[in-house]
């Protein structure tokens, strides 16, 4: 596995997540990455962002930018192939996604994977992936019809892998992984399968790192699987955002108000103790076992260099036991 460096930068921003932007704009991105990060430089991305857009988007930078292919690492979660589209918005995540042409749809198989990274090539446009896995299989597995169903989906994610690491026998990849919202799906394959990486989205972050979850990533370490923590804000909702794990926040609801009330509740703590949320937001998600990298994703070329600095600030003892005793954060985490 490729040493990565401690923040790699997420697409879904290319890919018109939330709103819709230039390719101009997304040059500007890219461009301010290349300016201060080292290099290579690695991107995290997805046919499933924005259809291939963000595929699109960040082949048409790079070239745009004249950044040579042994200065930038892609990787590219498999799993979802563009289509036309042929109803008002996409059908693959209603909502979610702005101004797309495409639409999306999952393949989960030996050849579905196959297609999708052949499409992935051909939209990045001369940029090699080097890094593979494959995306959602969580939602794949969910989709299950029936125990018969979920049977046949789970050995269709095999099968998948089967050619994942054909590609990597073929010298075509460097490194096979998965990427994952449900971190117990990617328990359940790292069982059946050797993996190289992992992405573990929405789930241990400082709202949400849940006991059995650390131990799981205590495993991988001792197996010296490389840990990728992705989504570390909940979707934006820890720093502000109206989605929490790309679900609206319903202050009328519950669960919503509860959300809510920690989200204060931890902006008034990091006000005491004149802490940024983002820069504990960053510390945290990797301070976790395993961590190597967490992946960054902003819409905002002008916030590229301070995203960089955010894992190096250091943050003192007192702010986390402060958390703890108000339980915002739980009291028993070992690793900070």
């Amino acid at each position: 596995m490729t040493d990565l460096p401690p923040v790699i930068f997420g697409t879904s921003g290319l890919g018109n997540l939330y709103k819709a932007q230039s390719q101009e704009t997304k040059n500007t991105i890219i461009k301010n990455i290349f300016t201060y990060s080292p290099k290579p430089v690695v991107f995290d991305s997805a046919g499933k962002y924005g259809a291939g857009l963000a595929l699109e988007s960040l082949g048409n930078g790079l070239r745009s930018l004249g950044i040579k292919p042994d200065e930038v690492i892609i990787s590219n979660k498999l799993g979802w192939v563009r289509t036309p589209l042929t109803t008002p918005e996409p059908t693959f995540e209603p909502g979610v996604w702005v101004g797309l042409q495409h639409d999306a749809v999952q393949k989960i198989s030996y050849e579905g994977i196959i297609e999708c990274y052949e499409q992935g090539v051909e939209l990045l446009g001369g940029y090699e992936t080097q890094l593979v896995s494959v995306h959602d299989p969580d939602e794949y597995l969910a989709a299950a019809t029936n125990e018969n169903d979920k049977k046949k989906r789970y050995q269709d994610i095999l099968d998948a892998y089967r050619a994942l690491f054909e590609l990597k026998a073929q010298g075509k990849v460097k490194a096979v992984g998965i990427g994952a919202k449900d971190w117990h799906s990617i328990q359940t394959i790292s069982r059946d399968i050797d993996l190289d990486w992992v992405m573990i989205a929405n789930s241990m972050t400082l709202h949400s790192h849940p006991a059995d979850l650390l131990a799981f990533m205590q495993e991988l370490e001792d197996k010296n699987v490389t840990i990728i923590n992705s989504a570390v804000f909940n979707g934006g909702f820890l720093l502000g955002g109206e989605f929490y794990n790309y679900k609206p926040v319903d202050a009328a609801d519950p669960k919503g108000r509860a959300l809510l009330e920690w989200r204060e509740r931890f902006y008034e703590a990091c006000r005491e103790h004149n802490i940024e949320p983002i820069a504990a937001c960053v510390r945290f998600a990797l301070s976790a076992p395993g961590t190597e990298s967490i992946a960054l994703s902003t819409t905002n070329p002008d916030k590229i260099k301070v995203n960089l600095e955010y894992p190096e600030k250091t943050i003192h003892a007192g702010f986390w036991e402060d958390l703890k005793a108000k339980k915002l954060i739980d009291p028993n985490y070992a690793y900070l």
